[in-house]
């Protein structure tokens, strides 16, 4: 697979595999989610906005060069901004690949941590030398006005041009509290959900800080994904509870409101509304009490995106998947192309098109008889 390497939210080529439950594989446009979607489901998505949780500084004790990217916080409450757990880097921006970036300097607890107008300590070496908490000082405005001024969007090397903040922010983004965008919602417009209630779907959202995707260090990737502060609001669990005793379907829209609902599920296999921090780490071995389907994007075997996509469908459909994904050159990361996934104990299967026969593809979606590639 490619990155896709510019930030387009919505690209009109943008394409869609889809998994049904009986690991069936058909190619659609992502544009055509909607006709997916069944009257009586409930399709979820996270709001939240996208911190410039990227920051530049100096040590002060060494006077070297450092990049902070903020990856977890206590809660989502906005007074709750003076402390967070950041992974390190030395000197150097996004246009380096986090595996080739330097080392930060060693911290130690107490040091000092100039950010442009932030002023930080750290608090705690966490686990491991680069993932550390800090403490800002200042009050809550000081400190957002702070991130607002000085904090870039985290990015990677696959996207040449600088992001705006803007970028990563889906249609439906409320408060800033994610660190990285919940880019599942990328394919969100008003018009797609609108078209979503036109097939007696219901359309909801909660709250959850989507997280850091990648820190460039094995030992600290495995790590991932953090804990991460969620909030599910009165009327999405209603609704949960609602879709489930009519029998529809619970489809979530990115990884992270998986992890939100299987998170509040997991004391008694209910939804209620609340606060809570994420810390359930889903795969294979992960039996899903809530959520029967999953739009995300296109992720690659060895992250833990993908390792939540093993309790959806098992290593076999998987595979195959990764292997026309492959083949017709999709597009990964955040502006990437997506995937439609079914858990597999569900018994209603997804058909693209009326000549569809199990274990076939559609027919390509191109008028050149193949899916195009996308360079990167």
């Amino acid at each position: 697979m490619i990155p896709a390497a510019v930030a387009v939210q919505r690209p009109p080529d943008a394409r869609l595999i889809v998994v049904d439950a009986a690991g069936h594989l058909v190619h659609r446009r992502r544009a055509d989610f909607p006709a997916l979607v069944e009257s009586g489901d409930l399709v979820i998505a996270n709001d939240a906005a996208t911190l410039p949780a990227s920051l530049s500084g100096i040590h002060v004790a060494t006077g070297r060069p450092i990049e902070l990217r903020l990856a977890g916080r206590r809660s989502l409450h906005p007074r709750h901004v003076d402390r967070f757990t950041a992974v390190a880097f030395g000197g150097g921006d996004f246009r380096t690949p986090t595996e080739s970036r330097p080392l930060p300097p060693a911290f130690s607890v107490g040091d000092a941590l100039e950010l442009g107008p932030l002023d930080a300590v750290v608090r705690t070496i966490v686990d491991q030398p680069r993932l550390i908490e800090v403490m800002f000082r200042g009050s809550p405005q000081q400190i957002w006005e702070g991130l607002a001024r000085h904090g870039r969007p985290i990015q990677y090397s696959y996207v040449a041009a600088p992001l705006a903040v803007w970028d990563t922010w889906t249609t439906i983004a409320s408060r800033p509290v994610a660190f990285e965008p919940p880019s599942a919602g990328f394919l969100l417009d008003w018009r797609l959900i609108e078209d979503l209630r036109a097939r007696g779907a219901t359309f909801l959202t909660l709250t959850h800080a989507a997280g850091i995707s990648s820190t460039g260090d094995a030992r600290l990737d495995a790590m991932l994904p953090l804990a991460e502060a969620y909030e599910i609001p009165l009327r999405t669990a209603n609704a949960i509870e609602a879709a489930r005793r009519r029998g529809g379907r619970i489809i979530a829209v990115g990884t992270t409101v998986v992890r939100a609902l299987e998170d509040a599920a997991a004391f008694d296999g209910e939804v209620r509304a609340g606060s809570g921090s994420a810390t359930l780490r889903i795969g294979a071995l992960t039996p899903l009490q809530i959520v029967d389907g999953l739009v995300t994007g296109q992720h690659e075997p060895g992250t833990s995106h993908y390792e939540l996509l093993r309790a959806f469908q098992d290593d076999s459909v998987l595979g195959q998947m990764i292997a026309e994904a492959e083949m017709h050159g999709y597009r990964t990361h955040e502006f990437g192309d997506s995937l439609f996934i079914v858990r597999r104990n569900e018994v209603t299967e997804i058909t693209a098109t009326s000549d569809i026969r199990p274990g076939r593809l559609s027919a390509p979606l191109s008028g050149s008889g193949e899916i195009a590639g996308h360079s990167g």
